[in-house]
């Protein structure tokens, strides 16, 4: 049952080994693994797997039957984590847990987040939101779409994207990733087109955080998480984005200054090289953990 694309399984572990009895928010509860591996570690903890995505609520409740009374799954955003602790009148609350980004299995679905097959451009994670992907490369205005691919995927090469992108436009539609993933092949510089990171990588990021206004819930998300959890509490925040990891650096600093959380880590935790070759999409991973005094 362990799956190696629980990013940064073994350390996320050691940093819960010593939960008290009480009730762990995993805030992104993806397909479960992590919660499978918090929930076995510890007989005596509840969890509350907290997702937007009704695919990976399917997944995770497949995965964690065997803790059948011991863990109760919400459709919601993150950033409604104190509604949801309200509403089922949890506590304490002993742990949080947030992994940003895109769950393994959501790039296997057909929901536009992949570059690398023909598909819809999408990019919801909640497939009853409105914005799509398709919206915003087809009738955001040259500024709006620079600003989200030069801010959101830190691409140095925006504008010529940009303008590639409003060119063709102009003559159809762009439907399909690779479509769009073309488009940006053939706008980036010939001599940096082969290197290991495929050129529409940052490019998609950032499409992908302006669909799901990722960043703007993260900072919403962690300044409720400290309040939420009890003393004592454990606070765990992967990251996959260098805008991701600044907002929780802040957010961890703001409240050690402010006296509510102890950073048990120094500098992010990143993945050792065993998981990296087990799971290359690992190698952007960044953990950083606080305690709530």
């Amino acid at each position: 049952m362990i799956s190696h694309y629980s990013v940064l399984y073994r350390e996320v572990l050691e940093f819960t080994k010593d939960l008290k009895e009480g009730y762990f928010i995993d805030a992104t509860v993806g397909g479960g693994g992590h919660s499978y591996l918090i929930l076995k570690q510890n007989p005596k903890v509840k969890l509350i797997g907290i997702d937007k995505d009704d695919y990976a609520l399917e997944v995770s409740k497949e995965r964690l039957k065997e803790f059948e009374g011991r863990y109760h799954l919400v459709k919601s955003s993150f950033k409604d984590l104190d509604k949801v602790v309200k509403d089922l009148d949890v506590k304490p609350i002993v742990g949080i847990l947030f992994d940003f980004g895109v769950s393994h299995f959501q790039l296997k679905l057909p929901r536009g987040f992949s570059f690398q097959r023909e598909e819809p451009l999408d990019m919801r994670m909640d497939t009853s939101s409105d914005l799509t992907a398709y919206y915003v490369v087809n009738y955001y205005t040259e500024p709006h779409l620079l600003k989200v691919i030069s801010e959101y995927g830190e691409e140095k090469f925006a504008r010529r994207i940009v303008k590639s992108i409003v060119d063709y436009r102009k003559r159809k539609k762009i439907e399909t990733t690779k479509e769009l993933a073309d488009i940006i092949y053939k706008a980036y510089p010939p001599n940096l087109r082969h290197s290991k990171i495929h050129p529409a990588t940052k490019t998609f990021q950032a499409i992908r955080i302006e669909v799901n206004n990722e960043l703007n819930e993260i900072e919403e998300a962690l300044e409720k998480a400290v309040r939420l959890l009890d003393k004592g509490g454990v606070l765990i925040a992967i990251s996959f984005h260098s805008l991701e990891d600044r907002i929780v650096k802040n957010t961890f600093k703001k409240y050690k200054e402010l006296k509510f959380l102890e950073i048990l880590t120094k500098k992010p935790i990143t993945p050792q090289e065993d998981e990296i070759k087990e799971n290359p999409a690992s190698r952007s991973a960044k953990m950083r953990v606080a305690r709530r005094l």
